[in-house]
């Protein structure tokens, strides 16, 4: 069974859903894949691994970092779970680019190639926003883009870590 609850954030609401395991999503509405892959049968109710992503979301929303996860069971093939793994690892104020997350999966893999792209398409689908921190991840150039809640959220959410943004930018488009 699917547990879901919503959540207030400073950046806008958000919806929170829970398997019996653990967290399985958190997107901010309207969001790119905005409750990818969660059935249709889902009950609204606190559950533990709810409470905890809360508890989470409200000490890193009041400007702290979080020294616990909630319980993670989010749903996706071996490598996008390695590359949230890698997300995880990365740690907070801190960036990292899309191809040195790349060059430690290929690490991972015994030197097999992995490409940047492949990296990029797997943080994309990332459906525990946030708390898995995809919004750490730039260009190579700097250059911040391939945040599903929106490129504003992305700058907020770096902003609010007191990353150190010098160089990096939104790129126009033109």
């Amino acid at each position: 069974m699917t547990f879901v609850q919503r959540y207030d954030s400073p950046l806008g609401a958000m919806l929170l859903a829970a398997d019996e395991v653990g967290l399985v999503g958190a997107w901010f509405e309207g969001q790119k894949y905005f409750a990818a892959g969660l059935p249709e049968e889902r009950l609204e109710r606190e559950t533990p691994a709810l409470a905890e992503a809360v508890r989470w979301l409200d000490a890193y929303f009041a400007g702290g970092v979080p020294d616990f996860l909630p319980p993670l069971h989010p749903a996706g093939s071996t490598f996008r779970q390695a590359a949230w793994t890698a997300l995880l690892q990365i740690p907070y104020g801190e960036t990292t680019t899309y191809g040195a997350i790349a060059q430690q999966l290929a690490e991972q893999r015994g030197g097999a190639r992995v490409s940047a792209r492949a990296v990029g398409g797997a943080v994309g689908h990332n459906p525990i926003s946030v708390i898995v921190p995809c919004h750490r991840v730039v260009g190579a150039n700097g250059s911040l883009t391939g945040y599903a809640g929106g490129i504003e959220r992305k700058v907020r959410l770096l902003e609010l870590e007191g990353t150190n943004t010098c160089g990096l930018f939104v790129p126009t488009r033109g």
